[in-house]
């Protein structure tokens, strides 16, 4: 594995889901609250080398006509009702106003339908510090898209978190195939050198 550098002027973090709906969950094989204070250290220190820092939420329409609704052969329960801030971004994270920018998606990728990619093209952003829950659907769905879309990613494994250890394990299998895996630590260190 080779070291990691970082130009903090052309990276950025892009968090998934790191809100009270899926903090809630419990998630394996790292704690929610793990995740959270981890993206949390990333994104000061990315902040405080003049980095961009991305959070990214999943909501949808009270009434649910925006959600995605094709036939498949595993069907979910119904939902249950959900709570006014199920959507909000955790205050753990420390999000800046006027620095960081909020991106809502409305399916499992971050890129579809969200200005996602116009915020990281237009700060001239390469490298793309990818973090969240759920590692198997919105982390590994925004990951395929970025590697389509020609963006360096690394992906952050103590940083992200599924409902269970195989579903996780199955996704960081693939990131080593269209990024570099690291841990918080590892992204620290090169934040700082």
């Amino acid at each position: 594995m080779a070291d990691l550098t970082l130009d903090p002027a052309t990276t950025a973090l892009v968090a998934i889901d790191l809100q009270h709906g899926m903090v809630n969950l419990e998630t394996l094989p790292h704690k929610a609250t793990d995740v959270v204070a981890h993206a949390a250290k990333i994104a000061k220190a990315l902040r405080g080398k003049g980095g961009f820092c991305a959070f990214v939420r999943v909501t949808n329409a009270p009434d649910g006509a925006d959600a995605l609704k094709p036939t498949t052969d595993v069907v979910p329960p119904p939902a249950p009702p959900r709570p006014s801030y199920w959507a909000e971004l955790v205050p753990e994270l420390g999000i800046k106003d006027g620095t960081d920018v909020i991106v809502t998606k409305r399916q499992w990728g971050a890129f579809y339908g969200t200005d996602l990619e116009l915020h990281l093209r237009r700060r001239g952003i390469k490298t793309i510090l990818l973090l969240g829950i759920a590692t198997n659907i919105g982390v590994e769905s925004t990951a395929r898209d970025a590697f389509e879309r020609g963006f360096d990613q690394i992906f952050v494994e103590d940083a992200c978190a599924a409902l269970s250890a195989d579903a996780h394990k199955a996704s960081i299998g693939l990131f080593g195939r269209i990024g570099r895996v690291r841990s918080t630590e590892q992204v620290l260190d090169a934040l700082d050198g």
